[in-house]
Formats: C-alpha cells, structure tokens, sequence
C-alpha cells in the first residue's frame, strides 16, 4: 500500500489552462484524484480532454496552474520536471511496443538498477497480466488483447503513482474489452495508482469510473460519482449526454410546469420562466391513461421495443424504449405517460 497521505491527492490538478493561438482548449481545470481512484475525464471530441492528460504527462505546455503528485509540485508556468521524472505511467490506444524486442524486454525497458530484480519484478508482473508464457515472445505475435497486457505491465513497471490512459481500449474487440478494461483497473487499484482516464464513451464511463469528470468546450461541467452525474444533472446537455431524450417546453406558473403529461413540479423557479422538461427515452411508458400519440415507427431491439410517436395535443415526436416485445404499428393509437421523478426541469 501506499505511504501516501489519507488527505493529500495522489494527482492534484489546479487551475490549468492551455491555449492555442486566440482559442482556449482547456479553461480553468481543476481535479483532485485519490491512490487507488480511477476517474474519467468523459466528454465530446475537442472538449479538452486529451491535451489536459497530455499537460499532466509533460508533452504539451502549461499556459495557466499547477499539477502536484504526492504534494510535490511538478510543474506550473515556472517550472515542469521532465516526464520521465514525474513517476506516471502512460498507456494509449496504439500500445507503444518495441516491435524488435521481446515481451519480457518490453515489459523491462527503462528498469534500472540490479538485473535480478529488474527481471523478478517483470515477471510478477507477467503473472499478474496472464501473459508469463509470452515472455519471449515479440509483440506481432500477440493479438490487440495480449498486446493490451504487456502494455500494462510495462507501464506498471517502474511503479508510477499515477496513471494516464488516453482511450486505450477503444480499438480492442467488443467481446474482449469487458474483461480486458476491469481486469486491467483492478490490477490499477491493488497497486494503489491513481488512474486519469480519458473515454468519449459515457458508458464506458460509468461502468469503469470512482468519479467522472464530464468537460464540454475546455471547463469540467460537472464532477462526481457516476449517479450523482446521472440523477442530479447540472444542465439538459448532461442530461443528453449519457442517455437519448425527449424535450417538452413550457413556461413556469404558481411553481408548476403543466404539460401534456400531466403537472411537474417547478418550484425553485419563479413564475414566467421559460423551461425545458427533460426526460429519457425509457422513462416514458406505454399506458392505459395519458397524452394521447399516434405511433410513426416501431423496432424491436431484443430485450426492448424502440417506439416514436406523435403527440395529438402538440405535434411533438417522442421517442421511447419499452421492455420487451410490444406488439404495436405505425398508425396505432397509444398513451403515454412519464413519472414527475423523472423528469429533470431546466432554464431554456
């Protein structure tokens, strides 16, 4: 275990920004992550993201603020001690193997001191991956999943304190990287690392993440644990951002928005605001009673019936997953209705 302190980050972030040219690519980043913690930097392409995991690994410039590993300050506008220095790991999509060297020369490279214990500390780590049968084997005789491993304990081998990891498991198979991704972070958090992980994928996100930090046009909107990103939303765009929607607009009276779904509740805003009632997809239920829509497409997805109708009252479309198979036609009369619990109200 570590001998770092309960209450000092393993990776401290405050205030950085990067600029090129007149644009802002990250604007005013601060994060705090703990030994042992993964958290995600989680957001659209252009968001920020990669240049702020590019900043704390040393390649690219700091225009504004501070990075701290251990309380050690390691770099700002003055100073930054070079990468190689800074004790984080780095693991990208591509791998980065040396295609001329053997897996346990890979996994051995930059070691330093007594050769018995280079090679002992490598082939732990060999075992810990499930790869101590490749140890001479070269990385184009692997395939994408094996490759991934030797990968991770490269990068685990000069023992980093934190770990960066930029999309590394975007480009393996969808029925390998499941197993591959948790098997990796667990061997993250038995060795009490502090992982920052990069994803465009919201679900990869929640499935992986301590805390998800979601950026949009440079700035961290929103930081928490994954349901308290999902079940207290700051904004829509959050809200649409790990899940498909539907909008209803309207306008705030005595505290209540009154839409074709019946009364929501809208309290904390004051009379005449404009107002979007945001609500997922599998929220809103077939029923017996409720607004009254006509059905335009229906397709059965397997565990789900994907269904958008016509609301009679407005026009609107509103789109929605029902469980199971729900057998209904374009053309079909329906009613639909949503919880008020589940719906999310916001200022247009």
């Amino acid at each position: 275990m570590s001998d770092n302190p309960s209450d000092t980050p393993r990776l401290d972030l405050k205030h950085l920004t990067r600029r090129f040219g007149g644009r802002v690519a990250v604007d005013d980043v601060s994060l705090s992550i703990a030994a042992g913690q993964v958290t995600c930097l989680l957001g659209p392409s252009g968001c920020g993201k990669s240049t702020t995991l590019r900043m704390v690994a040393g390649v690219e410039q700091v225009d504004a603020g501070e990075i701290y590993v251990d309380g050690r300050l390691i770099c700002d506008t003055r100073k930054s001690i070079p990468a190689e220095d800074r004790q984080i790991g780095l693991m990208f999509q591509d791998f980065a193997l040396f295609p001329h060297l053997r897996v346990s020369e890979n996994v051995g490279f930059g070691l330093t001191g007594d050769a018995y214990a280079r090679m002992a500390r490598v082939r732990d780590l060999l075992a810990r991956v499930g790869m101590e049968r490749f140890e001479a084997a070269y990385p184009h005789e692997l395939s994408g999943g094996e490759q991934q491993r030797v990968a991770l304990a490269r990068a685990l081998a000069p023992r980093p304190g934190v770990m960066l990891m930029d999309e590394p498991f975007s480009g393996l198979d969808n029925r390998l990287r499941d197993g591959i991704r948790d098997d990796t972070l667990d061997i993250l958090r038995s060795e009490d690392t502090a992982v920052l992980l990069v994803t465009h994928e919201p679900e990869e996100a929640m499935r992986i993440s301590d805390r998800i930090a979601l950026m949009r046009d440079g700035s961290i909107v929103q930081e928490g644990t994954p349901e308290e990103l999902y079940n207290q939303p700051v904004d829509a765009a959050t809200v649409a951002f790990f899940s498909d929607i539907n909008r209803v607009s309207g306008t705030v009276k005595k505290g209540i928005l009154d839409t074709v779904f019946g009364p929501l509740p809208a309290s904390t805003l004051a009379d005449g605001t404009k107002v979007c009632a945001v609500m997922r997809q599998h929220d809103v239920r077939i029923t017996v009673k409720g607004a009254a829509a006509t059905v335009e497409r229906c397709r059965f997805l397997g565990t789900a019936t994907h269904v958008k109708a016509r609301l009679e009252a407005t026009g609107d479309a509103i789109t929605l997953n029902q469980p199971g198979h729900i057998p209904i036609g374009p053309g079909e009369k329906v009613h639909l209705s949503v919880d008020p619990q589940d719906c999310f109200i916001f200022p247009e």
